[in-house]
């Protein structure tokens, strides 16, 4: 039986988060223009073996959230603590794919994974980061590509590579920028597919960014909602996380059975809503 989304504001779900967070954002913000802050007052929790997934219209400020929890840039204002210490940096115990593969051009699959196995673990023997990286390269689908080159990559197969790259290291925090975003459909399914499987078997902590609200249906299980900022009335209000919704569809959900469980269109109905109504683009 559906019930509404449980959807709460971003201070109720701080204090609800506050004893078990591993990821913990404290009013955070971030401003070019002194006077009008891209966002302000961001507050979000991520506990451990969560995946989150966060929506908004371009410009609303996802992508610096992220590159900030990345260590990547700075905010202007707040703290980022992540298993009990404050972020200050980029680190390999927070793992990164963003949208472009950013893969080095000039070494096979097998020696991209190595080369960040390598940087993770530099006491590792040859025999112990050839086993590791084999074992990612496998669990993506890629074991017969493993001594190609990315020129000789479809797109889709890129993104594998940095996905099994970040898996690789292990890392405690997984953050993705639409990393789907440049693949065809069926392809983008297929990957999809197969990052669930991995995180249901590693346990990972993950942060998304998606525009696609079936994707963050089928992945998340709790999915942020980020409005713009805004001119109004009363002045300027900056960008902010305006709802956090619970994904209350089974866990061990399938794209192919998504839109046949009870529940999964009301709640697309929901975050299509905020995008179309209440998120107010630019």
């Amino acid at each position: 039986m559906w019930s509404e989304p449980d959807t709460r504001s971003a201070s109720s779900s701080k204090k609800e988060h506050a004893m078990q967070g591993f990821l913990k954002i404290e009013r955070l913000s971030k401003a070019y223009v002194p006077t009008k802050p891209v966002f302000a007052e961001v507050s979000f929790t991520i506990d451990r073996g969560e995946f989150v997934c966060i929506i908004g219209h371009s410009g609303c400020g996802k992508t610096t959230v992220l590159n900030v929890l990345a260590g990547l840039d700075t905010a202007t204002s707040g703290h980022v603590f992540m298993d009990e210490r404050e972020i200050a940096g980029p680190s390999l115990e927070r793992g990164v794919v963003f949208q472009s593969h950013a893969l080095m051009p000039w070494l096979t699959v097998r020696k991209n994974i190595a080369f960040a196995v390598i940087s993770r673990w530099p006491e590792w023997s040859a025999a112990q980061v050839k086993v590791h990286v084999e074992k990612f390269v496998a669990l993506v689908g890629l074991s017969a590509a493993i001594d190609k080159k990315p020129s000789q990559l479809s797109g889709g197969m890129k993104q594998r590579v940095g996905i099994a790259r970040a898996f690789a290291i292990q890392p405690k925090m997984l953050l993705l920028d639409e990393p789907f975003g440049a693949l065809d459909a069926l392809t983008r399914g297929t990957i999809q597919d197969e990052l669930m499987t991995i995180v249901r078997e590693t346990q990972q902590t993950v942060f998304m960014i998606t525009h696609d609200v079936d994707e963050a249906i089928l992945l998340a299980d709790r999915i942020l909602l980020m409005s713009n900022g805004t001119e109004n009335a009363g002045g300027y209000a900056p960008g902010n996380i305006a709802e956090e919704v619970v994904n209350p569809l089974p866990r061990e959900r399938t794209r192919a059975g998504l839109h046949h469980l009870p529940g999964y269109y009301e709640l697309r109905n929901h975050i299509v809503d905020f995008l179309v109504s209440r998120a107010k683009a630019h």
